[in-house]
């Protein structure tokens, strides 16, 4: 079993350097989590780097020398601990092989917004209201729980005009 290294990647180059990689026989993983956003109003589900820039790399140093894969497009350099590459340990990959993308990881990246959230509405009728969101009402679109006369209401609003408080 080969050991695993941490790479350091030029800024959103993470794929390009895994591509690379591989053709040279390098074992690569870069691990990636679904998150939910809002773009343009509308709630879409994006995969993201769980660690922006970096990717882990398994080879054989006797096979393919530090200074190829060092050199491989996209690679700015080894995550280092003096003069050699640090070594990661197989149990975090594993770990993180095993993690990817589940439900736990997507709340620790955190959803748009979860029912109960506190929220402000930055436009609309109800422009610097606070209130407690609900649910989802479609794509671009979301139900709150806003306290008028001393009683809990429920408004639809565009999602674009909510801002986490």
């Amino acid at each position: 079993m080969n050991p695993w290294y941490l790479l350091y990647c030029k800024r959103s180059e993470q794929q390009r350097a895994e591509q690379h990689l591989k053709r040279q026989g390098v074992d690569c993983y870069y691990p990636q989590v679904t998150v939910e956003k809002i773009r343009r109003g509308k709630r879409s589900s994006e995969l993201e780097p769980l660690f922006p820039n970096y990717v882990f790399a398994s080879f054989d140093p006797e096979k393919i020398s530090y200074t190829t894969v060092r050199s491989t497009r996209g690679v700015v350099d080894f995550v280092r601990q003096g003069a050699m590459p640090t070594l990661v340990p197989m149990e975090l990959i594993t770990h993180l092989m095993s993690h990817e993308d589940s439900d736990e990881q997507r709340e620790a990246l955190g959803d748009v917004f979860k029912p109960g959230d506190e929220v402000e509405v930055l436009s609309g009728q109800f422009e610097g209201t606070d209130a407690i969101y609900k649910e989802a009402d479609g794509e671009l679109r979301s139900i709150l729980l806003i306290n008028l006369i001393s009683r809990q209401v429920e408004v639809s609003t565009e999602n674009k005009a909510l801002r986490k408080k």
